[in-house]
């Protein structure tokens, strides 16, 4: 019987989503990864080369989940607020994704950032887009393109960063619901942006 690669391989990334979300690249084991996904732990090293070439593969394919789930087109950029409502509703249901980063962001300074330059090209054509959207006075307000970009992904993220301090902040707000919160998420980024 032929062994399907494709199928395994799909099945050690989904399985090393959660064992890095929750232990981190230093704190992840691979026989832990082979034992979620059914599979011989040698196919991670077959597949791809080790535990840190394994968490990178991770990184990339969750960083193309959300680039699909999440584009941003030049008419989502007259409508930011929505388009960080729509942020914070991918991290409501993938709440691994931000574990991920920062697990990548704790790292040591020598390991190579997944696909920075897809990345990077990625965050220059969202600002692009926003740059454009303000000289065409889509968009407007002081705040520069760069500084925009930031804010959206902080205020849409945070929320799932650091829950323990959204909690003990959130304790005296009338509504505290996943919907109240990204609706006043949607008119803080269109504050931002009138």
């Amino acid at each position: 019987m032929a062994w399907d690669t494709a199928k395994t391989r799909r099945l050690l990334l989904e399985a090393a989503v959660e064992e890095f979300a929750e232990h981190g690249p230093q704190g992840a084991r691979v026989d832990r990864v082979a034992a979620r996904a059914g599979v011989n732990k040698e196919r991670i090293y077959q597949y791809f080369g080790g535990k840190q070439q394994l968490f990178t593969a991770v990184l990339e394919a969750e960083l193309a989940k959300v680039a699909a789930a999440v584009p941003l087109t030049d008419d989502e950029v007259a409508h930011l607020g929505e388009y960080a409502g729509r942020v914070f509703d991918y991290h409501c249901a993938h709440p691994h994704f931000l574990r991920l980063l920062a697990w990548e962001g704790l790292q040591d300074d020598q390991v190579t950032v997944a696909a920075e330059d897809e990345r990077a090209a990625h965050y220059a054509d969202k600002l692009a887009a926003f740059a454009k959207a303000r000289h065409e006075g889509t968009i407007t307000g002081e705040v520069d393109a760069a500084h925009l970009l930031y804010a959206v992904y902080a205020l849409a993220t945070w929320w799932f960063t650091a829950p323990q301090v959204v909690r003990m902040m959130m304790a005296g707000a009338d509504d505290d619901t996943q919907e109240a919160r990204r609706a006043g998420l949607v008119r803080m980024v269109n504050r931002l942006t009138s």
